[in-house]
């Protein structure tokens, strides 16, 4: 049966999620053997790229960043949501579903200086190191709590300006978005799973559809990448035991070799002065039951303490 096109594709309009929907439409014409006019790119400004000036936890949460393009799915306006998935909150709006994941990037974290790169260790006694994300804040005060937090916002170049300019010593970026985008940055030394545990997601490009739409079905699934897929399944898993939020500093990292999915995970107060890590190793055919098993001892191991944190948040 012919497919269905054109199948339009929706996502965000920074830089970084315009190069990943390059990706998809690049992979399905490819597969295909279509055109770009089939998969034309809606690019849209969602709420989470307005706000430059606060904290997204100061205004909502995940939610801010896909719900224009959750609209645009629903609404028939486009077929395939192209997604960060570690900006999708773990609940889908009702009638939409994730059909695919593409093969995972390198999901770990990169420290900017405006002398390159360096590791946490290597900032000066003060530093001031520059994010928004709540998880990066705590990770990085559990092992200096030296360091002073500055809130900042914005794409790759917004953020290495400020480095240079010296409004911050320091940022971290994502290793995956820096190598899409081609930056040089993107080669450089990235910081250790034991010491930045990535957020749950990071790295990997999700495409949401609407779960009537079988054209779009049968498209996205040429792009599936399977131990992606499963990896971020735990990951996801363990965020929903856990009730992430992004008012909750939580990582998770998912890894599958043959058979075997491991996955890490922590959780942190904001602070930074209690962090809880553990992991768990199993069929990756039980993806969703090991990262859920893990979220739940972590949330035991952290007791009053963390319940207080998710709580408040």
């Amino acid at each position: 049966m012919p497919l269905r096109l054109p199948l339009p594709l929706a996502t965000r309009k920074s830089p970084l999620a315009l190069a990943q929907a390059h990706l998809v439409q690049e992979g399905l014409v490819a597969a295909l053997g279509a055109t770009t006019n089939d998969f034309p790119i809606h690019a849209l400004v969602s709420t989470g790229d307005r706000l430059t000036d606060r904290k997204l936890i100061d205004a909502g949460g995940k939610g801010l960043f896909t719900k224009e393009i959750d609209d645009a799915l629903l609404t028939g306006a486009a077929a395939i949501a192209v997604h960060s998935m570690k900006d999708v909150p773990t609940q889908l709006p009702d009638g939409l579903v994730l059909a695919a994941v593409l093969e995972r990037e390198d999901s770990r974290d990169v420290l900017l200086t405006a002398d390159g790169s360096a590791q946490l260790a290597d900032l000066p006694r003060g530093a001031r190191l520059g994010t928004a994300s709540l998880r990066r804040q705590a990770q990085a005060l559990a092992l200096r709590p030296d360091l002073e937090i500055v809130t900042l916002r914005g794409n790759v170049d917004t953020r290495l300006g400020k480095v240079r300019s010296g409004d911050v010593d320091a940022t971290f970026l994502a290793r995956a978005g820096l190598k899409r985008l081609g930056r040089k940055e993107g080669s450089f030394p990235p910081c250790g799973l034991d010491t930045m545990l990535p957020a749950a997601g990071q790295a990997a490009i999700g495409l949401v559809i609407r779960a009537d739409d079988e054209a779009a079905a049968r498209a996205v699934l040429t792009l599936n990448h399977l131990p992606s897929a499963f990896a971020l399944t735990a990951e996801r898993a363990f965020l929903a035991a856990l009730d992430g939020s992004c008012r909750t500093p939580l990582a998770a990292h998912a890894t599958i070799d043959g058979d075997t999915l491991r996955i890490m995970g922590e959780a942190l107060l904001p602070d930074g002065s209690a962090r809880w890590q553990d992991q768990r190793t199993g069929s990756f055919a039980d993806a969703e039951g090991i990262g859920r098993e893990l979220g739940e001892a972590i949330k035991q191991a952290g007791g009053t303490r963390l319940a207080e944190a998710i709580k408040t948040s």
